[in-house]
């Protein structure tokens, strides 16, 4: 379920804090890249180790692991929500606590899985940020 919340940036940050502390992390060990084929190739072209699947009009693009380092190479990470907290907003503020700190984006790729708590998050930065990053979010998740 996605949450309406009206409050200050003030009130947004402190339950977002919170939230972080309450939320299932799991950080994955290896590097991903977004590898993409043509949408005629599919289905047989996904590789069953992908974390996400999406397409646009021309190919599909599947999240997979990889250490080619000819390809854009990022650390990955997954929140679940615990199913009471409002956690709308959070993935604008940790984009912006990363970016404050350590000058990188992220990106996010959702899904859904109505077994814990509906929508979840596997969120990636550039690997060579990944160890700093990861040591953040460990930190954030256990004040």
């Amino acid at each position: 379920m996605v949450n309406i919340s009206k409050e200050t940036p003030k009130e947004t940050h402190q339950r977002l804090t919170e939230v972080i502390t309450r939320c299932d992390l799991k950080i994955y060990d290896k590097t991903y890249a977004f590898l993409e084929f043509p949408l005629h190739e599919f289905p047989e072209a996904v590789d069953p180790d992908a974390l996400a699947l999406v397409r646009d009009d021309n190919v599909w693009s599947q999240l997979v692991p990889c250490s080619d380092p000819e390809e854009e190479l990022f650390t990955i990470w997954r929140f679940h929500f615990d199913p009471s907290d409002d956690n709308s907003g959070f993935i604008g503020w940790i984009a912006n606590h990363l970016k404050e700190k350590f000058g990188t984006g992220i990106f996010v790729t959702c899904g859904q899985n109505r077994s814990r708590s509906g929508i979840f998050d596997y969120t990636g930065c550039p690997a060579a940020l990944g160890a700093e990053v990861i040591a953040e979010l460990n930190q954030l998740a256990a004040e």
